[in-house]
């Protein structure tokens, strides 16, 4: 029979509430004239990793539309996912392993480009923005009974910065010593991965990663211009809620297509960003996820513009099980105990029992604050209008909003808000 293994991913993106600039209309600059910013150091990317970049949105695209509900906000953290898959994918091998690659969007070139993908992202996205405060940690935890495969515990040594820790989980306490660790590196943000009910003292290994991120909006909201609007709910019935909406009048990035207006709201120096996909039509419907190519091209549309922009200021939970997602993406193999293989893992056969992820987002004047745990259980053109002329960005019904980083586009979280 093969035994049972555990392993998780915490992820946690946070911006915190820092003041940027002055605190009242009289002194803050104009606008649509805003300061000069520090310039982020510059990250050049081969052809090759620019697609390893381009196969990894493509991936947080399908995963989102998989998981995406017609009614519910929601949260979700692609770049988690495959920090978790990634360092797992180094134990697998056959048709597992191919599955899991094409999954991630690396396809034919295997495992080691996901390996080159997270190491890049591990090593410079820290140092992109001063203002910005980004960390990317990853661990492993080991029953003492097990022992896993050198070349594996190498790979996660070399591409993952981290060196597996043998643990007793029959101790009493590796499941304290597993929450705290997810708390210490996500600034408290997510204090418990695993409760009683979920940690299994029999399981072979728990994999964690995670993400800490904390900025500032490069231009804040003034809170005394936020007030209670009207909102159309999601859902079959046109509904409409009293919520907090954020107001300012800025020069944004802003592109448009057929189906949306999309909108960038820069933190820190502009490494990274918000990026908001408004439906053009006035619906209550969900917006569907964009392809790929469509998000690629509204990415390179994006020309500067004054903008009235309306925006909520909300919380948003979200827990998904990731089973069922990721063997409709393609991965049904290391689900099922009868033909997974990751027999360079460990020295016992192990396949996945459960995928799941927990987050959170807070949106506010100030910045985000955003938080999510995936935890994996393994069982033995747009037409430019007017450029004198402000756009009107009204974000009164439901949206998609992506997190990235500006020069990779490398996607971090991606959610949608539909006022419930």
């Amino acid at each position: 029979m093969k035994k049972r293994i555990v392993c998780g991913a915490v992820t946690l993106t946070m911006m915190t509430a820092v003041v940027v600039g002055c605190s009242n209309d009289e002194e803050s600059n104009n606008p649509l004239n805003p300061d000069p910013i520090v310039k982020p150091e510059k990250v050049t990317l081969t052809r090759s990793e620019q697609q390893l970049v381009a196969s990894s949105n493509a991936f947080s695209f399908n995963l989102f539309r998989k998981a995406q509900d017609n009614e519910k906000s929601q949260i979700l953290s692609p770049l988690s996912i495959t920090y978790a898959l990634g360092m797992l994918n180094n134990g697998a091998s056959g048709e597992t392993q191919e599955q899991i690659n094409k999954v991630l969007g690396f396809g034919d070139t295997g495992a080691d480009s996901i390996n080159a993908f997270c190491r890049k992202m591990l090593t410079t996205a820290p140092l992109l923005d001063p203002q910005t405060k980004v960390m990317i940690a990853n661990n492993i935890y080991v029953n003492k009974p097990y022992q896993l495969k050198a070349d594996f515990v190498q790979k996660a040594k070399v591409f993952y910065d981290t060196t597996p820790e043998t643990r007793d989980f029959h101790d009493g306490k590796t499941i304290d010593v597993i929450n705290q660790w997810a708390s210490d590196h996500t600034e408290r943000m997510i204090q418990k991965v695993l409760t009683a009910d979920e940690f299994n003292p029999d399981a072979v290994s728990y994999l964690l990663n995670a993400i800490y991120f904390k900025g500032i909006w490069a231009d804040k909201f003034d809170k005394a211009k936020t007030k209670d609007e009207d909102f159309w709910q999601a859902g079959a019935e046109s509904v409409r809620t009293k919520i907090p909406m954020m107001h300012k009048l800025d020069h944004l990035l802003y592109a448009e297509n057929d189906r949306y207006q999309a909108l960038s709201l820069p933190y820190g120096n502009h490494s990274y960003h918000l990026t908001i996909l408004l439906p053009k039509v006035s619906t209550n419907a969900v917006p569907p996820v964009p392809t790929i190519e469509e998000w690629q091209q509204l990415q390179r549309s994006m020309y500067g513009k004054p903008v009235d922009l309306k925006l909520p200021r909300f919380e948003t939970d979200s827990n998904f099980n990731l089973e069922a997602i990721m063997s409709a993406l393609g991965m049904p193999d290391a689900f099922d105990a009868k033909k997974a293989d990751f027999s360079l893992f460990c020295n016992v056969p192990t396949y996945i029992s459960l995928m799941k992820q927990v987050a959170k987002i807070k949106l506010d004047e100030q910045g985000t604050e955003a938080a999510a745990v995936t935890v994996i259980d393994m069982d033995l053109a747009a037409v430019e209008p007017d450029p004198t002329q402000p756009i009107d960005f009204h974000a009164d019904r439901p949206f998609l909003y992506v997190i990235s980083e500006s020069q990779t586009g490398a996607i971090f979280f991606i959610g949608q808000y539909t006022g419930k």
